[in-house]
Protein backbone atom coordinates (compact mmCIF):
# COMPACT_ATOMS: atom_id res chain seq x y z
CA UNK A 1 0.00 0.00 0.00
CA UNK A 2 2.86 2.33 0.82
CA UNK A 3 4.40 1.77 -2.65
CA UNK A 4 1.06 2.40 -4.34
CA UNK A 5 0.61 5.62 -2.37
CA UNK A 6 4.06 6.83 -3.35
CA UNK A 7 3.38 6.03 -7.02
CA UNK A 8 0.06 7.87 -6.88
CA UNK A 9 1.76 10.85 -5.25
CA UNK A 10 4.45 10.91 -7.95
CA UNK A 11 1.83 10.84 -10.71
CA UNK A 12 -0.13 13.64 -9.11
CA UNK A 13 3.02 15.74 -8.76
CA UNK A 14 3.88 15.15 -12.44
CA UNK A 15 0.35 16.11 -13.49
CA UNK A 16 0.56 19.17 -11.31
CA UNK A 17 3.82 20.30 -12.86
CA UNK A 18 2.45 19.58 -16.32
CA UNK A 19 -0.60 21.70 -15.72
CA UNK A 20 1.65 24.54 -14.59
CA UNK A 21 3.95 24.20 -17.60
CA UNK A 22 3.73 27.42 -19.68
CA UNK A 23 3.77 25.48 -22.98
CA UNK A 24 0.89 23.25 -21.85
CA UNK A 25 -1.05 26.33 -20.86
CA UNK A 26 -0.29 27.86 -24.25
CA UNK A 27 -1.65 24.80 -26.06
CA UNK A 28 -4.88 25.02 -24.07
CA UNK A 29 -5.25 28.75 -24.63
CA UNK A 30 -7.97 30.08 -26.93
CA UNK A 31 -5.90 33.16 -27.80
CA UNK A 32 -4.93 32.51 -31.43
CA UNK A 33 -2.88 35.68 -31.77
CA UNK A 34 -0.82 34.65 -28.75
CA UNK A 35 -0.34 31.19 -30.21
CA UNK A 36 0.80 32.64 -33.51
CA UNK A 37 3.24 34.99 -31.79
CA UNK A 38 4.67 32.17 -29.69
CA UNK A 39 4.83 29.83 -32.69
CA UNK A 40 6.99 32.37 -34.51
CA UNK A 41 9.19 32.75 -31.44
CA UNK A 42 9.70 28.99 -31.22
CA UNK A 43 10.38 28.90 -34.96
CA UNK A 44 13.02 31.63 -34.73
CA UNK A 45 14.69 29.72 -31.89
CA UNK A 46 14.57 26.57 -34.07
CA UNK A 47 12.29 24.83 -31.57
CA UNK A 48 10.27 23.39 -34.43
CA UNK A 49 8.58 20.59 -32.48
CA UNK A 50 6.99 23.18 -30.21
CA UNK A 51 6.10 25.50 -33.08
CA UNK A 52 4.40 22.89 -35.26
CA UNK A 53 1.29 22.18 -33.11
CA UNK A 54 0.71 25.90 -32.70
CA UNK A 55 1.00 26.64 -36.40
CA UNK A 56 -1.31 23.71 -37.18
CA UNK A 57 -4.06 25.06 -34.91
CA UNK A 58 -3.70 28.61 -36.20
CA UNK A 59 -3.75 27.39 -39.81
CA UNK A 60 -7.03 25.56 -39.31
CA UNK A 61 -8.62 28.76 -38.03
CA UNK A 62 -7.01 31.18 -40.48
CA UNK A 63 -7.95 29.22 -43.62
CA UNK A 64 -9.62 31.57 -46.08
CA UNK A 65 -8.27 34.70 -44.42
CA UNK A 66 -5.57 37.10 -45.61
CA UNK A 67 -3.15 35.71 -43.02
CA UNK A 68 -3.41 32.11 -44.20
CA UNK A 69 -0.61 32.23 -46.80
CA UNK A 70 1.88 33.83 -44.41
CA UNK A 71 1.16 31.29 -41.66
CA UNK A 72 1.28 28.42 -44.15
CA UNK A 73 4.72 29.58 -45.29
CA UNK A 74 5.99 29.41 -41.72
CA UNK A 75 4.38 26.01 -41.31
CA UNK A 76 6.10 24.58 -44.41
CA UNK A 77 9.47 25.83 -43.21
CA UNK A 78 8.75 24.41 -39.76
CA UNK A 79 8.22 20.98 -41.32
CA UNK A 80 11.52 21.40 -43.13
CA UNK A 81 13.28 22.45 -39.94
CA UNK A 82 11.89 19.33 -38.24
CA UNK A 83 13.40 17.25 -41.08
CA UNK A 84 9.92 16.09 -42.11
CA UNK A 85 11.04 16.42 -45.73
CA UNK A 86 8.14 14.53 -47.28
CA UNK A 87 5.62 16.75 -45.52
CA UNK A 88 7.69 19.85 -46.27
CA UNK A 89 7.83 18.96 -49.97
CA UNK A 90 4.05 18.60 -50.04
CA UNK A 91 3.36 21.91 -48.30
CA UNK A 92 5.93 23.91 -50.27
CA UNK A 93 4.39 22.53 -53.46
CA UNK A 94 0.90 23.43 -52.23
CA UNK A 95 1.93 27.05 -51.70
CA UNK A 96 3.63 27.28 -55.10
CA UNK A 97 0.67 25.79 -56.96
CA UNK A 98 -2.20 27.40 -55.07
CA UNK A 99 -0.72 30.84 -54.46
CA UNK A 100 1.35 31.55 -57.60
CA UNK A 101 1.27 35.31 -56.97
CA UNK A 102 2.71 34.88 -53.47
CA UNK A 103 6.09 36.54 -53.05
CA UNK A 104 7.52 33.17 -51.91
CA UNK A 105 6.00 31.04 -54.69
CA UNK A 106 9.24 30.49 -56.63
CA UNK A 107 11.16 29.81 -53.44
CA UNK A 108 8.55 27.26 -52.37
CA UNK A 109 8.64 25.51 -55.73
CA UNK A 110 12.41 25.21 -55.41
CA UNK A 111 12.19 24.02 -51.81
CA UNK A 112 9.67 21.33 -52.71
CA UNK A 113 12.12 19.96 -55.27
CA UNK A 114 15.00 20.36 -52.83
CA UNK A 115 13.16 18.31 -50.20
CA UNK A 116 12.74 15.45 -52.68
CA UNK A 117 16.46 15.78 -53.35
CA UNK A 118 17.11 15.30 -49.63
CA UNK A 119 14.85 12.23 -49.71
CA UNK A 120 16.79 10.70 -52.59
CA UNK A 121 18.19 7.45 -51.17
CA UNK A 122 21.38 5.47 -51.64
CA UNK A 123 21.92 4.34 -55.22
CA UNK A 124 21.26 0.72 -54.28
CA UNK A 125 17.69 1.53 -53.20
CA UNK A 126 14.56 2.40 -55.15
CA UNK A 127 14.98 5.80 -56.82
CA UNK A 128 11.37 7.00 -56.94
CA UNK A 129 12.15 10.09 -54.85
CA UNK A 130 15.18 10.78 -57.04
CA UNK A 131 12.87 10.80 -60.09
CA UNK A 132 10.46 13.13 -58.29
CA UNK A 133 13.34 15.44 -57.39
CA UNK A 134 14.55 15.52 -60.99
CA UNK A 135 11.09 16.27 -62.37
CA UNK A 136 10.36 18.92 -59.74
CA UNK A 137 13.73 20.65 -60.09
CA UNK A 138 13.49 20.67 -63.89
CA UNK A 139 10.00 22.16 -63.64
CA UNK A 140 11.35 24.86 -61.34
CA UNK A 141 14.07 25.70 -63.89
CA UNK A 142 11.52 25.82 -66.70
CA UNK A 143 9.17 28.06 -64.74
CA UNK A 144 11.83 30.40 -63.32
CA UNK A 145 14.78 30.56 -65.77
CA UNK A 146 16.03 33.84 -64.30
CA UNK A 147 15.80 32.83 -60.65
CA UNK A 148 18.91 33.22 -58.48
CA UNK A 149 18.69 29.54 -57.52
CA UNK A 150 19.07 28.25 -61.10
CA UNK A 151 22.79 27.52 -60.77
CA UNK A 152 22.23 25.44 -57.64
CA UNK A 153 19.24 23.73 -59.25
CA UNK A 154 21.38 22.68 -62.22
CA UNK A 155 24.05 21.30 -59.89
CA UNK A 156 21.43 19.22 -58.09
CA UNK A 157 20.00 17.92 -61.36
CA UNK A 158 23.47 16.90 -62.52
CA UNK A 159 24.11 15.00 -59.28
CA UNK A 160 20.71 13.30 -59.42
CA UNK A 161 21.21 12.28 -63.03
CA UNK A 162 24.62 10.83 -62.18
CA UNK A 163 22.97 8.77 -59.45
CA UNK A 164 20.27 7.53 -61.85
CA UNK A 165 22.94 6.75 -64.44
CA UNK A 166 24.95 4.77 -61.89
CA UNK A 167 21.80 2.86 -60.90
CA UNK A 168 21.10 1.98 -64.54
CA UNK A 169 24.73 1.04 -65.18
CA UNK A 170 24.79 -1.30 -62.20
CA UNK A 171 21.62 -2.96 -63.46
CA UNK A 172 23.30 -3.54 -66.84
CA UNK A 173 26.40 -4.88 -65.11
CA UNK A 174 24.24 -7.28 -63.14
CA UNK A 175 22.88 -8.73 -66.38
CA UNK A 176 26.44 -9.25 -67.55
CA UNK A 177 27.56 -10.80 -64.27
CA UNK A 178 24.78 -13.39 -64.39
CA UNK A 179 25.72 -14.19 -68.01
CA UNK A 180 22.56 -12.64 -69.52
CA UNK A 181 24.67 -11.11 -72.26
CA UNK A 182 21.88 -10.22 -74.67
CA UNK A 183 20.03 -8.37 -71.90
CA UNK A 184 23.31 -6.68 -70.95
CA UNK A 185 23.78 -5.35 -74.50
CA UNK A 186 20.26 -3.89 -74.44
CA UNK A 187 20.72 -2.43 -70.95
CA UNK A 188 24.08 -0.77 -71.71
CA UNK A 189 22.60 0.70 -74.89
CA UNK A 190 19.70 2.04 -72.87
CA UNK A 191 22.07 3.81 -70.47
CA UNK A 192 23.83 5.50 -73.39
CA UNK A 193 20.53 6.57 -74.91
CA UNK A 194 19.19 7.92 -71.63
CA UNK A 195 22.45 9.69 -70.70
CA UNK A 196 24.11 10.78 -73.97
CA UNK A 197 26.39 13.23 -72.14
CA UNK A 198 27.77 10.59 -69.81
CA UNK A 199 31.40 10.74 -68.74
CA UNK A 200 31.57 6.96 -69.05
CA UNK A 201 30.75 6.68 -72.73
CA UNK A 202 33.90 4.66 -73.49
CA UNK A 203 33.17 2.21 -70.69
CA UNK A 204 29.55 1.78 -71.75
CA UNK A 205 30.45 1.28 -75.41
CA UNK A 206 33.15 -1.20 -74.45
CA UNK A 207 30.68 -3.03 -72.22
CA UNK A 208 28.32 -3.37 -75.18
CA UNK A 209 31.19 -4.80 -77.23
CA UNK A 210 32.25 -7.20 -74.47
CA UNK A 211 28.68 -8.36 -73.83
CA UNK A 212 28.11 -8.93 -77.54
CA UNK A 213 31.35 -10.94 -77.79
CA UNK A 214 30.45 -13.17 -74.84
CA UNK A 215 26.95 -13.61 -76.23
CA UNK A 216 28.43 -14.75 -79.55
CA UNK A 217 30.89 -17.06 -77.82
CA UNK A 218 28.19 -18.93 -75.93
CA UNK A 219 25.87 -19.15 -78.94
CA UNK A 220 25.03 -22.25 -80.91
CA UNK A 221 27.11 -22.82 -84.07
CA UNK A 222 24.16 -21.76 -86.24
CA UNK A 223 24.06 -18.33 -84.53
CA UNK A 224 27.77 -17.66 -84.10
CA UNK A 225 28.47 -16.09 -87.49
CA UNK A 226 25.71 -13.52 -87.18
CA UNK A 227 26.63 -12.64 -83.61
CA UNK A 228 30.38 -12.37 -84.14
CA UNK A 229 29.66 -10.05 -87.07
CA UNK A 230 27.53 -7.94 -84.73
CA UNK A 231 30.47 -7.89 -82.34
CA UNK A 232 32.73 -6.58 -85.10
CA UNK A 233 30.23 -3.80 -85.76
CA UNK A 234 30.32 -2.82 -82.08
CA UNK A 235 34.12 -2.91 -82.19
CA UNK A 236 34.30 -0.49 -85.14
CA UNK A 237 31.80 1.80 -83.42
CA UNK A 238 33.91 1.75 -80.26
CA UNK A 239 37.34 2.21 -81.84
CA UNK A 240 36.08 4.99 -84.11
CA UNK A 241 35.14 7.07 -81.05
CA UNK A 242 37.56 5.88 -78.39
CA UNK A 243 40.80 4.83 -80.06
CA UNK A 244 42.83 6.16 -77.12
CA UNK A 245 40.59 4.70 -74.42
CA UNK A 246 42.08 2.51 -71.68
CA UNK A 247 39.77 -0.21 -72.99
CA UNK A 248 41.22 -0.07 -76.52
CA UNK A 249 43.66 -3.00 -76.02
CA UNK A 250 40.92 -5.24 -74.64
CA UNK A 251 38.70 -4.21 -77.52
CA UNK A 252 41.47 -5.16 -79.96
CA UNK A 253 41.74 -8.63 -78.41
CA UNK A 254 37.99 -9.09 -78.78
CA UNK A 255 38.23 -8.00 -82.40
CA UNK A 256 41.10 -10.37 -83.14
CA UNK A 257 39.38 -13.35 -81.57
CA UNK A 258 36.07 -12.54 -83.26
CA UNK A 259 37.83 -12.45 -86.65
CA UNK A 260 39.53 -15.76 -85.81
CA UNK A 261 36.21 -17.35 -84.85
CA UNK A 262 34.64 -16.18 -88.10
CA UNK A 263 37.53 -17.66 -90.08
CA UNK A 264 37.08 -21.01 -88.33
CA UNK A 265 33.37 -20.96 -89.07
CA UNK A 266 34.08 -20.17 -92.71
CA UNK A 267 36.59 -23.04 -93.01
CA UNK A 268 34.22 -25.48 -91.32
CA UNK A 269 31.43 -24.50 -93.70
CA UNK A 270 33.71 -25.03 -96.71
CA UNK A 271 34.73 -28.52 -95.58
Amino acid sequence: MKKISLLFFAIMVAVGFSSCDPYSKLLKSSDLNLKLTKAKEFYNKEEYEKALPLFEEVLATFRGTKNFEAVYYYYAWCQYGSENYMMAAYHFKYIAENFPSNEHAAECEYMSAFCYNLLSPDVNLDQEDTKKALEAMQLFINNHPEDERISKANEIIMALREKMELKATRAAELYYNISSYKAAVIAFKSVLKEYPDTKKADYLNFSILKSSYDYATQSTPAKKEQRFNETLTYYFNFIDKFATSKYAKQAQRIYDDSKSQLEKLKNNNNN
